[in-house]
């Protein structure tokens, strides 16, 4: 049953990878009856789990609501989906997103939701270090405005350079990464070479500092909580 179950979660999951827009798109058809099969599958679960659990137990359980909900809003998205396609009207899968939950809340997944349950216990503690690193990162672009923004700098496609605080507040989020490194401080380094130092200083503050110290404490937090989890083997 456990092997089945997976097998099942894992083919649902796996339906985005050939519905529209797709990878490998096959025929609405064959999606369709591949997703009912998994759903009365996931629904054979549920009962066959309710049959073996106290009613009260099961109907207090919340991941038992979550899998039904679930499974009703999965399979009035396919009937609307499938209405709108025979007026060939455009429209999208919206409960794609809901099928995660089934990954997450059958008996079979303990172990994922532990891992679960330790992340969203750990995201209230490392908000403080994710707050001041956006603070870093508006008042970097803050500085960046002011320094560029009167120059009339443009970038190699001549398009306006750092005039826009919103794209500079992207184009420095971007950069915390270094993915666009050095490319987005050459029209400010061909101006003067002394503005390279801002650069040097924003990628210290918050690449080096702030992304170690962030890493740190989810890793720490992150830790804590699992072994809290673990440890107390709640379901």
């Amino acid at each position: 049953m456990q092997t089945a179950t997976y097998f099942f979660i894992f083919l649902n999951l796996s339906l985005a990878v050939f519905e529209e827009p797709a990878v490998y798109p096959l025929p609405f058809l064959v999606t369709s009856l591949v997703e009912v099969l998994c759903l009365l599958v996931f629904f054979g679960r549920l009962t066959h789990y309710a049959k073996v659990t106290l009613r009260d137990v099961f109907w207090k359980d919340t991941k038992n609501i979550c899998i039904m909900v679930a499974i009703l809003l999965s399979l009035t998205d396919l009937a609307i989906y499938g209405v709108l396609r025979m007026y060939n009207v455009r429209s999208i899968r919206w409960s794609r997103v809901v099928r995660p939950i089934f990954l997450i809340n059958f008996a079979e997944s303990r172990q994922i939701r532990r891992a679960f349950r330790s992340i969203r216990n750990t995201l209230p503690e490392i908000t403080y270090v994710f707050l001041l690193f956006m603070f870093s990162l508006l008042m970097f672009s803050l500085m960046a405005l002011k320094l560029f923004g009167e120059r009339n700098l443009q970038t190699a496609e001549s398009l306006p350079y750092f005039r826009n605080y919103l794209e500079i507040v992207f184009d420095l989020y971007v950069l915390v990464t270094t993915a666009n490194s050095p490319d987005v401080m050459m029209p400010a380094f061909d101006f003067s070479s002394w503005y390279a130092l801002f650069f040097i200083a924003f990628v210290i503050v918050n690449t080096y500092i702030f992304m170690s110290l962030f890493l740190a404490v989810v890793y720490n937090n992150y830790k804590k909580h699992l072994k809290v989890i673990f440890g107390g083997m709640n379901d």
